[in-house]
C-alpha cells in the first residue's frame, strides 16, 4: 500500500516528533546553549532526558535516554537501525555519522567489544552534551571526529578505508542535510563499504522527500529493506553492498542475537515483519543530486 504523505513541512515536522512523550509543559529544561551549529536543549521528563535541537522552527527530540534504563532504547528507529545487524551479524568496522546523544555508537561499543568504530558529528557541543548529560563515554576504540559527515567519508575514501556498517543518522533542527541526501553522496558511501557491507539510514515515512529519498537509494544500491512504522513515521533504509540476505538467513541471525540485544529493547521479531523490498514510491520521482536537491523548497511549503 503507497504511504501516506502530509504536506510539506508538516509531515516533516510530525514525523521528527519521533515518539508520543509528555507535553514540553511537564518538561524541565536543565541545559540550553547557542552552538555554532543549532539552539540546543536539553530537557527532563521524570526519567526521561532528552535532546533537541533546531536551527529556526520547534524544538524536536533527537535523542532520549530514560535515567533509570539507560541502555534501552527509547525511540523506534534506534531500535530499527540495529536491524542492519540481521545482514551483518559480524562488522569489524563501524562509521557513524551524527552522533546525537550517542545512544547508537555507545550499544555497539558495548555488543561488539573488539568493533572499531568511527563517530563523526559537525557540532563539537554535540559530543560535550553527550558526554555530560547522556552518559556517552566510548572506549579507546571508538574514534570521535567533529567535522562534516561528507567531508570526513570523501577522505576516508582517498585513504582506503572500509567499514562493514555504515549508520547514517544525521540532522539538523529540521530534517537530513541536503548534502548528506545525494546519489553522488550515497555512491561515496557504497565505495567504503566492504563487500557484503551494510548502510543503515534513518529517515521519516511522512514526507514529500520520501519517493525522491526511495529512488535515490534505489539509483546507488538496487533493492534495499524498507523498514517503517506508521505510529512515529520513523522510516529506516537497509541497502547492502552486495545481494541481500534471505528472511530465513536472517532470521537465524536474528537468534543468535537476542540475547546480546535484549538489554537495550531489541525484539528482532516485530524488525523481521518489517524488513520488506516492494516499493511503495512514485518510480517516476527525480532523483536527489548535488545539481537537483529540492530539499529546502519542500521543507518550506
Amino acid at each position: 500500500m503507497r504511504h501516506r504523505s502530509l504536506p510539506g513541512l508538516t509531515g516533516l515536522l510530525l514525523a521528527l516528533a519521533l515518539t508520543a512523550l509528555p507535553a514540553a509543559s511537564q518538561a524541565r529544561i536543565i541545559h540550553q546553549e547557542n552552538s555554532l551549529y543549532s539552539n540546543i536543549v536539553i530537557d527532563k521528563r521524570g526519567p526521561v532526558l532528552c535532546l533537541q535541537f533546531s536551527v529556526r522552527r520547534d524544538q524536536r527530540n533527537q535523542s532520549c535516554m530514560n535515567e533509570r534504563k539507560p541502555k534501552e532504547m527509547v525511540f523506534d528507529y534506534a531500535r530499527m537501525m540495529m536491524a542492519s545487524l540481521l545482514i551483518e551479524p559480524e562488522p569489524k568496522r563501524i562509521l557513524t555519522l551524527g552522533l546525537g546523544g550517542g545512544t547508537l555508537p555507545m550499544a555497539l561499543d558495548e555488543i561488539f567489544p573488539e568493533v572499531r568504530q568511527d563517530v563523526v558529528e559537525i557540532d563539537p557541543a554535540v559530543v560535550r552534551v553527550a558526554r555530560e548529560y547522556f552518559r556517552f563515554a566510548p572506549s579507546e576504540r571508538v574514534n570521535v571526529f567533529a567535522q562534516d559527515g561528507r567531508v570526513f567519508v570523501k577522505r576516508a575514501a582517498t585513504q582506503g578505508e572500509t567499514y562493514d556498517l555504515i549508520m547514517l543518522d544525521a540532522f539538523n533542527g529540521e530534517y537530513i542535510p541536503e548534502h548528506l541526501m545525494t546519489r553522488e553522496f550515497l555512491e561515496e558511501v557504497r565505495a567504503l563499504l566492504a563487500p557484503g557491507g551494510v548502510v543503515a539510514a534513518n529517515t521519516f515515512s511522512i514526507s514529500d522527500l520520501y519517493d525522491h529519498e526511495s529512488v535515490t537509494y534505489q539509483a546507488v544500491f538496487g533493492p534495499f529493506f524498507n523498514l517503517r512504522t506508521d505510529a512515529s513515521g520513523n522510516r529506516v533504509i537497509l541497502a547492502a553492498n552486495g545481494p541481500l540476505p534471505d528472511r530465513a538467513a536472517m532470521a537465524e541471525r536474528a537468534e543468535g542475537l537476542a540475547d546480546l540485544l535484549a538489554p537495550y529493547g531489541v525484539e528482532f521479531a516485530p524488525l523481521l515483519d518489517m524488513m520488506d523490498t516492494t516499493p511503495d514510491w512514485d518510480p517516476d520521482a527525480a532523483v536527489l543530486t548535488d545539481q537537483y536537491s529540492p530539499v529546502n523548497l519542500l521543507q518550506g511549503r
